[in-house]
């Protein structure tokens, strides 16, 4: 069947906005535009909206949906098993987080003992899953399977405290990095004290720490603009303030 972007829209929940704006970004063009006009989209088109949906429910931006489809090697097929597998981790941690709230409710209203370490889990696969979406290709390429998913374990075994102590560091660099960043100096007192803390920050899911993995780190966040962004909303050029904080405290410090 063929049909007009009201009819798609219609039948996909999404806008006739968002179909025309898809077709003018190169994201899903029509299959053909008719006599009167109309953008006109066959079976093929209504398939890769499919996969453009599935895509963006597991918050794929545009712009990568756009590249991956559009490879000469996308194999749809593929594509839809890797969705499916993705939507099933996705389920298993929104059960858990659900399963802790109930427990939550439950101990709170004095039915169940509830560890401090079930209370955080769900949301620590939560963390693990946003970072590895976003961050997982780079990471795993620099630094391979093996140290990410050695990581990924430890983090996953720590205790309530500990992720309480490393959330609360997190918020502390930040702070810090305001700080430091308005001495203009990278080798500051306060500069070399954000350094540290963001080695002690990385030693919750390092198994072990290399001067050159922190270097080449800080190297990442500089040239990929979404570490970049981590930092400079709070700081702008703040990213590379850290960074050359982190260079001098690496030269600096034996380990």
């Amino acid at each position: 069947m063929e049909y007009t972007v009201s009819q798609l829209a219609q039948m996909s929940g999404v806008s006739g906005r968002t179909l025309r704006y898809y077709d003018q970004i190169g994201l899903l063009k029509p299959a053909r535009i008719n006599s009167s006009g109309y953008r006109i989209y066959g079976q093929k088109e209504v398939d890769l909206l499919q996969q453009i949906l599935f895509y963006r429910e597991l918050e794929v931006s545009l712009e990568d949906i756009t590249e991956m489809i559009h490879q000469p090697d996308f194999d749809p097929t593929n594509a839809l098993k890797n969705h499916y597998n993705k939507l099933i981790e996705k389920r298993a941690r929104l059960d858990k987080i659900i399963s802790t709230v109930e427990k939550t409710i439950e101990t709170r209203q004095g039915g169940i003992a509830m560890s401090d370490k079930e209370k955080f889990e769900g949301f620590k696969e939560k963390m693990i899953d946003e970072n590895e979406k976003k961050y997982g290709k780079e990471i795993r390429e620099k630094y391979g399977d093996e140290t990410v998913d050695a990581s990924i374990a430890k983090l996953m075994g720590i205790s309530e405290a500990d992720y309480q102590a490393m959330t609360k560091l997190g918020d502390e660099i930040i702070t810090l990095l305001e700080k430091a960043y308005k001495t203009g100096d990278p080798a500051s007192e306060e500069a070399q004290e954000l350094a540290a803390k963001h080695k002690d920050w990385l030693m919750y899911s390092w198994s072990s720490y290399s001067k050159e993995a922190h270097l080449g780190l800080a190297e990442m966040y500089v040239a990929d603009e979404r570490f970049t962004e981590y930092y400079d909303q709070h700081v702008k050029g703040g990213t590379e303030f850290l960074r050359d904080a982190i260079v001098i405290y690496t030269k600096k410090n034996k380990a």
